[in-house]
């Protein structure tokens, strides 16, 4: 990578995704020592575990923001199509994560049910524990309307990874209040397993909808619906149908091909003008989509929509 394209790639000038991915970066990367701190003096297997995954969270995170500014860059002689895909397979990776973090979790859980006699400093870790529900919850929420805003999958990714964060820390508070409340550690492990296995559910999710993006499936179906009442609503007036809508999802870009049915009498100019027609009204359900049209004369071949 040249000079020019670093200093681009690496430019603290960010959008809103990359302040998002940023943002959540160091918010775990705070809370990772936090949780480590508090997990090794109190002796509590719930809060180092939180601390486990938070540290995953980080990795996560940075996978996010280089995805994201990754994507960000134009197309090239190499990438015509852009380079989109990048946070498709960053969200893939966080999920490997999330999975990773998950099994070990079980094993550390496991380990102290058979150990159980554990002494654990409980006030310390719930105030800890607390802190970092309240740090998810603000984050969350700024890294969600990013996703929203943006389209992007590494956000989406990072923004179901966070809330997994914000039950953890719940359940963490409510297992050390019950170990405070009972004197038995056995608490401690057992929410640790069922936080491994909540891990391991949102691992599944986050790469099944990677996946699909790689994978090219179609656009959801309210979104190609939109497409259709774009086209619906400029019948006529040259435009007699149209077949062969594909869409798909490349990162934060959607793409759009379709064949239109035009009158065999339009000019070629009129006929121009009716695509841009169509283009601009599916810009305005779905900003940013790229639309390719394969013009086709109405010869009466075809008889679909």
């Amino acid at each position: 990578m040249s000079n020019s394209r670093l200093d681009r790639f690496f430019s603290f000038r960010f959008d809103l995704a990359s302040r998002a991915a940023a943002l959540s970066f160091v918010s775990n990367l705070t809370l990772m020592i936090l949780k480590f701190t508090v997990g090794i003096l109190t002796g509590s297997i719930a809060v180092l575990s939180d601390a486990i995954d938070s540290a995953e969270d980080m990795v996560a995170s940075a996978f996010a923001f280089l995805s994201i500014r990754l994507a960000s860059r134009p197309p090239d002689d190499e990438h015509p199509y852009g380079h989109g895909k990048a946070e498709s397979i960053a969200a893939a990776g966080q999920a490997l994560l999330i999975a990773g973090g998950g099994g070990y979790i079980i094993y550390q859980g496991v380990q102290r049910l058979v150990e159980r006699d554990v002494e654990i400093d409980t006030l310390p870790g719930m105030i800890a524990m607390a802190v970092t529900a309240l740090v998810n919850v603000a984050v969350v929420l700024y890294v969600g309307r990013a996703a929203r805003l943006t389209g992007s999958p590494a956000l989406a990714a990072d923004t179901r990874h966070l809330w997994t964060n914000v039950a953890q820390a719940v359940a963490v508070v409510v297992a050390l209040a019950l170990v405070a409340a009972t004197g038995s550690s056995i608490f401690d492990p057992i929410v640790a397993l069922l936080l491994a296995v909540y891990l391991l559910w949102t691992a599944g999710r986050v790469f099944t909808a990677a996946i699909d993006e790689i994978m090219d499936v179609r656009l959801p179906e309210r979104e190609e619906r939109l497409i259709q009442v774009c086209i619906e609503e400029h019948r006529g007036g040259g435009i007699r149908g149209y077949h062969h809508l594909r869409t798909r999802k490349s990162g934060r870009q959607r793409y759009v091909d379709l064949h239109l049915l035009v009158d065999p009498q339009e000019t070629v100019a009129a006929a121009h003008e009716l695509c841009d027609t169509i283009e601009a009204a599916i810009h305005a359900r779905l900003p940013g989509a790229l639309v390719t049209i394969h013009l086709e004369p109405d010869d009466g071949r075809y008889s679909g929509p």
